[in-house]
């Protein structure tokens, strides 16, 4: 069983809330999302594992049991070209539950036009397979969002 901590502070919303058709619709995968707090802040790891996909506005960590996890950065933010994002980390790298990945500012991606809402997936997972899943609340960071068996 693996669960999956909150990697920012703020509100969790629900996927089928995210401004985003291909993650409201799980097609990513299954997960909850965040509304996050508007102050610039890091983003840190959801589990223990190795970072395995690594850009500004998202990343992936995969734990000991083979699950990834997906942090996505707002929507759309890719095309913000990684302005106003800083990697903390480096793809390869072990990183532990709480350990800061990338610092932004969700206020600078809203006011460049941009949805700061972060999904957050479990990768290749079927939707029966997580449970307690936090689609509503306030988060602080590294509470739990939902486990994953």
């Amino acid at each position: 069983m693996t669960t999956v901590t909150s990697p920012l502070a703020g509100r969790a919303i629900g996927l089928a809330d995210v401004p985003d058709p291909v993650f409201a619709g799980a097609m990513v995968g299954p997960g909850t999302a965040i509304d996050p707090v508007r102050e610039p802040s890091e983003a840190v790891a959801p589990v223990d594992g190795v970072i395995v996909s690594l850009h500004p506005h998202a990343f992936v960590v995969v734990d000991d049991q083979g699950h990834g996890v997906l942090t996505h950065l707002g929507i759309d933010t890719v095309q913000l070209n990684g302005e106003g994002f800083e990697l903390l980390v480096n793809k390869g790298d072990t990183v532990t539950r709480g350990q800061a990945v990338v610092r932004w500012n969700p206020a600078a991606v809203e006011a460049a036009g941009k949805s700061p809402v972060c999904p957050v997936v479990a990768l290749e997972a079927t939707a029966d397979s997580l449970t307690d899943l936090r689609e509503s609340g306030e988060l602080k960071t590294g509470d739990s969002l939902f486990s994953w068996k």
